[in-house]
């Protein structure tokens, strides 16, 4: 469970990181052939914090807002101090 979620939240950490790159490339279509694999678990999210959040001089900042809380919430739960951490550290038997 904590590798798979260290995992996951990793996964999709990079992700938002290949849609920072591609906002450099707006030509690139994200919903055909293997940009879909970007663009399709990233759009839903983007879109939504872009009704919210503006882009500020033209520039498309919600990628980077959640490679932010991603990360924030990686660290939160399976982080070295994190609660997934935690909570498997006291399950262990001590010997």
């Amino acid at each position: 469970m904590h590798l798979l979620l260290g995992l996951l939240l990793a996964a999709w950490t990079l992700l938002f990181l290949f849609r920072i790159v591609l906002t450099w490339y707006p030509q690139i279509d994200l919903t055909a052939g293997a940009m879909r694999l970007i663009g399709a678990p990233t759009e839903p999210l983007l879109a939504a914090t872009r009704r919210v959040i503006q882009p500020i001089g033209g520039v498309d900042v919600t990628p980077v807002i959640w490679v932010g809380l991603i990360s924030l919430l990686r660290e939160l739960l399976v982080g070295q101090q994190g609660l997934v951490t935690q909570l498997m550290r006291q399950s262990l038997p001590v010997g």
